[in-house]
């Protein structure tokens, strides 16, 4: 994609390509195999490996880690995120802690380790997480099923984005029940997640007999019917996946529209998306974090589609790292973290317009993969 650019932006690229090396580089020596979350003061004081195991952003840490490794081949980087992917194996062991979001935690951890270096234990790790993920499959319903405890029937668009462990797992054992699970819950996420105009919801809560809907909470957006924007950007991205792993054109539409929607309400905010796109004027907040989600998932259609509509998904992607870039990233090396103002959700507190270790992670996704250079994670 790198040859699609102009003069100015490959200079940006470049730039923020060395940027990233130099705050990792400085990263990895302080962090190394703990799990951070969010800093505090400028630093990663809490491990989630000591907090709690089961946090489904465990993953991205090792994550961003084998994506640096397969940037630069620096052995520190593998180091730290094979210690880390060992720590994971308590929240295996336990087991009950854990939900749909495995995918995030093992795909960015395992399952990167195994397409780098063909651990065998690694796939055993991803294998294992991707049977956890389809035992959550309610047949009667056709979807996987969020959380625990008393959420039987719900259903959330984060899932969209844990799918790819399952077809990871299908193509692995050639086994066609794990695609035709994911395909499943992504057609039934159509019918009740997505809109005709490109929004979604973030949660819809089914009965867990026969699949009916029975509501639409709002989640961690405004309220129910609201458009919380990292949703969209979970939705944008997900179902890109989704038709790049299976081929379905109707999963392409789906991500076609939701990127418009997107695009176009994030347009009127400079290209930095506020955290609901259908929440009253005040109080202005953002989340950075599904800007540069949103971004990834741009970068993947305009990898898909064909030839005459590349550009306007490409340009999107641009337009929206760059707006993140100037107003929002922190490259002090001494500091860490890089993305601010991101928001978990429209009514947390403190989660709300602060750095989230998801936002580094799909920062650096997309540079990279912009740079020719990053490692498929999904």
């Amino acid at each position: 994609m790198q040859e699609r650019l102009n003069k100015a932006d490959r200079q940006w690229l470049n730039e923020i390509g060395s940027k990233i090396e130099l705050k990792m580089q400085a990263q990895v020596q302080r962090i190394g195999s703990k799990i951070p979350y969010i800093p505090q003061n400028g630093q990663y004081v809490e491990d989630k490996a000591e907090t709690d195991i089961y946090w489904w952003t465990n993953g991205f840490w090792p994550g961003m880690l084998w994506q640096m490794y397969q940037a630069t081949g620096d052995q520190v980087y593998q180091k730290a995120a094979e210690e880390v992917e060992e720590k994971l194996d308590r929240a295996l062991e336990g087991y009950e802690g854990l939900h749909h979001d495995v995918g995030f935690m093992w795909l960015h951890s395992a399952v990167a380790n195994y397409r780098l270096t063909g651990n065998p234990r690694s796939r055993t790790r991803g294998l294992h997480a991707a049977n956890l993920l389809a035992g959550r499959y309610n047949p009667r319903g056709r979807f996987i099923r969020a959380w625990n405890e008393d959420c039987t029937g719900w259903i959330i668009v984060d899932c969209l984005m844990n799918l790819p462990l399952l077809y990871w797992a299908g193509r692995e054992t050639n086994d066609p029940r794990f695609v035709e699970i994911g395909k499943d819950h992504t057609d039934t996420s159509l019918t009740h997640l997505l809109r005709p105009d490109g929004s979604s919801n973030h949660i819809a809560v089914l009965d867990p007999n026969n699949g009916d809907l029975i509501g639409t909470p709002g989640g961690q957006g405004y309220e129910s019917g609201s458009a919380w924007s990292r949703g969209q950007a979970w939705s944008l991205y997900g179902t890109a996946l989704g038709y790049a792993h299976t081929g379905e054109d109707r999963y392409l539409q789906a991500s076609k529209r939701t990127a418009h929607y997107f695009f176009a309400h994030t347009a009127s905010t400079d290209f930095v998306p506020l955290i609901d796109f259908r929440a009253p004027a005040e109080p202005i907040g953002f989340d950075t974090t599904a800007g540069v989600c949103a971004a990834c998932g741009l970068l993947e259609l305009a990898e898909i589609v064909g030839e005459h509509e590349k550009e306007l998904y490409l340009r999107g992607a641009i337009r929206i790292l760059q707006a993140i870039d100037r107003r929002y990233c922190d490259w002090d090396p001494e500091r860490d973290s890089i993305v601010s103002r991101g928001s978990g959700s429209y009514h947390g507190r403190n989660d709300y317009e602060v750095p989230i270790i998801y936002g580094d992670y799909f920062l650096i996704e997309a540079v990279l993969r912009l740079q020719g250079r990053g490692l498929r994670i999904w």
